[in-house]
């Protein structure tokens, strides 16, 4: 404990951290406070009990409930992090825009600028869709051209909006903005979502032992979940000699840290929009009700929890092949005169490292699955479907990596200035974040 408020002091007497913690928290507190503001035009009394399921619930939790209130930042952050996975895949696929990832700051700052155009675009076709499909007529107050017209206007501007939030926390404060504005609002659900398991708990079945019970199993999870995002597989590389006058330079070695889960948490967000493909043509379709697209509909169900664990793996493969780059490693590597012990440089690096990648991708991938389909496997045991969330899947996998992410950043400061880190051994490393927060911060999407 005493370790615990030694470290808080320390960073509290750096003012530069300081500053940086406390515009933070200024720039989150006013997300917050706008993301209650309706929409102009909308009877809040009359839109009821809003609460969305499926895709459009993930949305929700994205907004940070902001989707169901039909508030002005509705759309929150989805239509930018859209915008940053389409510019990262052509970066993949097309030579222009490889080239400007090759192209240091400035390339990065063209692929930032297309990235905030797509946003725009990708955010007024889904204004357009979100206003003729989840505002209730009965809750509009004025003209319905008028509403429509005004309202996407709004969404638009309310999702830019949170865009520069999220670039000023970047910039002026702590942490990845995009990353923080999304936790900020996965954490808002937590209050209501432990009150009504408490409540559940006191007056129906398991009292106060099940509920210890359930805490427990989830600060396990949260332990494996942590595993996941940190555990990486070191591969030493060995740089070779140089003399330059009387200096020698080189001749060290070091490692590259290949991540266990490379992908994040894209292949769960994929997975998932696979998913609701069946209970999508089930809406459209009745008389596809009776078949067997209807038990995945169920997300406790074998079926379901077994395909979607199946497209998970599937997905982690998929995407950790189009990001990590085994090629341009061992050409970087050999350009600066490094090499593997025992590995010929140039096809025999690149083939050695896309073995190690794949045989490390394999269980990085199977526990990824098994965090996704823990919140079915909770609901099973009896835990309500909103606290259920919080024991894996997207919202757990972003609430680890996020706060992992930020507590590099406040231990990188603190070992600048000579003070103790968080830990008493080891160092906090980061992890790879969502799609949006690298295309802020470093140029390319990585989730």
């Amino acid at each position: 404990m005493k370790k615990l408020f030694t470290t808080l002091s320390n960073i509290w007497k750096i003012q530069e951290l300081k500053e940086r913690i406390v515009f933070t928290l200024v720039i989150l507190l006013v997300y917050r406070f706008v993301s209650h503001v309706v929409l102009p035009g909308v009877d809040a009394t009359a839109l009821g009990d809003n609460q969305k399921s499926g895709i459009l619930g993930l949305l929700d939790m994205f907004a940070g409930g902001s989707f169901s209130r039909v508030s002005i930042l509705a759309l929150g952050v989805m239509p930018y992090i859209s915008a940053s996975i389409v510019v990262q895949l052509l970066g993949i696929a097309v030579p222009s825009f490889q080239k400007m990832q090759k192209e240091g700051e400035s390339g990065r700052n063209k692929l930032n600028q297309i990235t905030r155009y797509l946003t725009v675009a990708i955010t007024a076709v889904q204004a357009v869709g979100y206003v003729k499909t989840q505002v209730p007529v009965e809750a509009i107050l004025i003209d319905h051209t008028l509403f429509f017209v005004l309202s996407t206007f709004v969404l638009c501007a309310g999702t830019l909006f949170v865009m520069w939030l999220g670039e000023k926390i970047t910039d002026k404060g702590i942490g990845n903005g995009i990353s923080l504005i999304i936790m900020v609002g996965i954490i808002a659900r937590l209050p209501v979502a432990l009150q009504q398991e408490i409540s559940s708990r006191f007056v129906g079945e398991g009292g106060l032992i099940a509920l210890i019970l359930e805490i427990v199993a989830l600060f396990a999870v949260v332990m494996f979940t942590i595993l996941i995002v940190q555990g990486v597989r070191k591969v030493p590389v060995q740089y070779a000699k140089r003399i330059v006058g009387n200096r020698q330079f080189g001749g060290v070695r070091q490692y590259i840290p290949l991540k266990v889960n490379a992908a994040g948490v894209m292949p769960i967000i994929f997975a998932q929009a696979l998913m609701f493909i069946p209970t999508t043509l089930t809406q459209f379709f009745p008389s596809l009700q009776n078949t067997w697209l209807i038990q995945f509909s169920d997300p406790t169900s074998l079926a379901y929890s077994l395909t979607f664990a199946f497209l998970i793996i599937a997905f982690t493969f998929f995407y950790t092949a189009i990001t990590v780059n085994p090629v341009q490693m061992s050409d970087d590597m050999k350009k600066n005169g490094g090499f593997i012990p025992g590995i010929k440089p140039g096809l025999s690096t690149s083939s050695f490292i896309d073995d190690v990648i794949s045989k490390i991708t394999f269980p990085g991938s199977v526990f990824l699955a098994i965090v996704a389909i823990l919140p079915s496997l909770a609901v099973k045991f009896g835990i309500k479907s909103e606290f259920a969330h919080f024991y894996g899947g997207t919202s757990l996998l972003i609430l680890v990596g996020v706060v992992l992410d930020t507590l590099q950043q406040i231990e990188s400061y603190l070992l600048m200035r000579h003070y103790d880190g968080l830990m008493k051994t080891g160092r906090v490393t980061g992890r790879t974040g969502i799609p949006a927060a690298s295309a802020t911060s470093e140029g390319s999407a990585v989730i």
